[in-house]
């Protein structure tokens, strides 16, 4: 019965292993997709520390690879050393998760007041004739989340660009797809995206946030049942003489 359960255990522990490896993949895409659309939106959230998140969680992933090796290995060759080594490094990553957890809460909880500061020093100096990076962001956000303005098209009437055009038009990136003649004039304002930009980039930075958070979640979740399933192994085989034996190929005298 003894040698029963620490088999199903042992069965459970290298099928965990090789969750980790999918695991480990699955962290570094959340991390990269992270980073690829911070980039988009780092006009508007300009606190880099927002990324650490994102950095602890690749960084967590290229080391599931490695846990996954040592756990696998270890479960094999029956070594008490490899899976207590393998118990100690997936503790110290189930508190580094929970700590990515942690932060993203706190970033998460910062996305609104620092956008709601960015965002404004941001279209004050849009040029939509000589467009800088700034202005660029403006446009793809504007086209990418169907938003026009801070709050709404209005906004643009109190910007630097609209008052130096001088003809009543807000960029074209307001335009909404569905309007073919759309010239951006504020004379024509069911051409025009009506919802603002800032509550709908606050959204979005969230959601990112959540990705971190929930994928965190997950495998760390993964991973106490792995240090569950290791320390089981681990106590069968030093309190079970039966499985000793088998392990040793011994016989009872």
């Amino acid at each position: 019965m003894g040698q029963c359960g620490i088999t199903s255990s042992k069965t459970v522990l290298v099928f965990l292993n090789l969750i980790f490896w999918g695991a480990a993949g699955i962290l570094c895409y959340v991390g990269a997709y992270v980073f690829i659309t911070y980039d988009d939106y780092d006009h508007f959230f300009e606190d880099v520390y927002t990324l650490i998140p994102a950095v602890v969680i690749i960084a967590v992933g290229a080391l599931l690879f490695i846990i996954g090796l040592i756990g696998c290995c270890a479960t094999i060759r029956e070594s008490r050393c490899g899976l207590a080594t393998f118990v100690i490094i997936l503790l110290l990553v189930f508190v580094t998760e929970v700590v990515v957890v942690v932060l993203g809460y706190v970033y998460r909880a910062k996305v609104e007041k620092e956008v709601d500061r960015s965002i404004q020093k941001v279209y004050k100096t849009y040029n939509g004739t000589n467009p800088d990076a700034a202005s660029r962001a403006i446009d793809y956000v504007q086209r990418q989340l169907h938003c026009c303005g801070i709050h709404n098209y209005s906004d643009w009437e109190n910007t630097d660009w609209f008052k130096e055009t001088k003809n009543q038009s807000v960029p074209l990136s307001c335009c909404r797809e569905t309007a073919s003649s759309c010239n951006g004039s504020l004379a024509n304002p069911s051409d025009l995206y009506a919802e603002g930009c800032e509550a709908l980039v606050v959204k979005k930075l969230q959601e990112i946030m959540m990705h971190v958070i929930w994928a965190a979640l997950a495998f760390a979740a993964i991973q106490l049942l792995g240090m569950l399933c290791a320390c089981i192994v681990l106590c069968r085989r030093s309190r079970d003489p039966a499985y000793e034996l088998l392990i040793t190929g011994g016989t009872y005298a």
